[in-house]
């Protein structure tokens, strides 16, 4: 049976064969099994198809179970830099695997899941990267049904309910309480989101208000602060803290918080960190530029990001719900200027 082009006009596998001079099944395999085809032959097909500018129709692999080349990746948000350089790094290193991201988002909101992994596996998806470990059920029904690989990234713990890359969240709010608490530091704020959907920030905070247990010390409801990641809201929660009762030292979630409390204080005239330090979680692009420069966690973005794009092109073509260990990325503590002992 003759294979027809792709589309009017477009030439296809059979003129790429032609002018490589192999067969039709070679270049097939060239394309979804390049392993198997010889150096010199996939350069010939390759050399071929660019000069016909042949473009492969991955759908027709799709209906014969095949790979489609596109992974899914779902975040809760790009409208600040909170996952940037992750989708960054993410899709750069999809494209060393010839595969093409589809990115969506939920905005915190579990229950658009369902639509977007509908919508994503009707577009015959080779895997799905989630970020964190709470989903919703329905969403990983739908995906465990299909035999669809699904990856979680960004956070991190042993046993965990999904194959998962990411960091130790728990891990990254200690750290941040303890170099203040190891400063001399007792009367501390934390301002985190809502956990609600969010276990990196419920793992955050655990991980925060357990240094102060280990030192004795259990900070009353008024130095728990829920605020969003969001600069503007940090500023206004952070100034009525500060008029109130200032603490000496501030927790943010994260580096995007962070940055709205020394706004806050350069607003009410507290000086960082000689009235009161500030420590973030994230080091985000700015945050060693922003005046003073903000001590914080860094979590490894870019190298979760490269690392679970790996994880999830090995996963679709294998097991898809584990078949890889599950990876810890370690962070690392950064001193800047935003932290000195108390003054008092």
């Amino acid at each position: 049976m003759r294979r027809p082009r792709s589309r009017k006009g477009a030439p296809g596998i059979v003129e790429v064969a032609r002018r490589a001079n192999v067969s039709p099944a070679t270049v097939s395999r060239c394309f979804n099994s390049p392993d198997t085809v010889k150096a010199e032959t996939r350069a010939r097909v390759t050399q071929a198809a660019e000069a016909l500018g042949y473009i492969r129709n991955r759908a027709a692999g799709t209906l014969h179970k095949q790979m489609s080349g596109s992974v899914g990746l779902v975040v809760p948000t790009i409208d600040n830099a909170i996952f940037s350089e992750l989708v960054d790094a993410f899709a750069k290193q999809l494209r060393t695997h010839d595969r093409t991201l589809l990115i969506a988002t939920h905005d915190y909101d579990l229950e658009l899941e369902v639509a977007i992994v509908r919508s994503l596996l009707e577009r015959r998806i080779d895997g799905v990267a989630l970020v964190g470990f709470e989903h919703n059920d329905v969403a990983l029904r739908m995906l465990e049904t299909q035999s669809v690989p699904v990856l979680s990234i960004w956070n991190y713990r042993d046993k965990a309910p999904l194959p998962c890359v990411g960091a130790n969240n728990f891990a990254a709010g200690e750290k941040a309480t303890e170099h203040l608490l190891s400063l001399g530091h007792r009367d501390i704020a934390f301002l985190f989101p809502s956990d609600d959907g969010n276990d990196r920030a419920r793992d955050r905070r655990d991980g925060a208000l357990h240094a102060t247990t280990n030192r004795g010390i259990s900070p009353p409801p008024s130095r728990l602060i829920d605020c969003p990641y969001d600069i503007n809201q940090a500023k206004t929660r952070a100034m009525a803290l500060l008029r109130k009762d200032p603490p000496s030292a501030i927790v943010a979630g994260n580096d995007v918080i962070a940055q709205g409390v020394l706004y806050a204080c350069q607003a009410v005239g507290v000086s960082v960190p000689d009235q009161v330090s500030v420590v973030g979680i994230g080091d985000f692009r700015g945050s060693s530029a922003i005046e003073p420069r903000l001590s914080t966690v860094r979590l490894p973005a870019r190298t979760i990001g490269r690392s679970a794009a790996d994880t999830i092109v090995a996963m679709s073509g294998g097991n898809p719900f584990r078949v890889a260990s599950d990876q810890e990325v370690p962070f690392e503590w950064i001193e800047r200027d935003s932290t000195a002992p108390p003054n008092h």
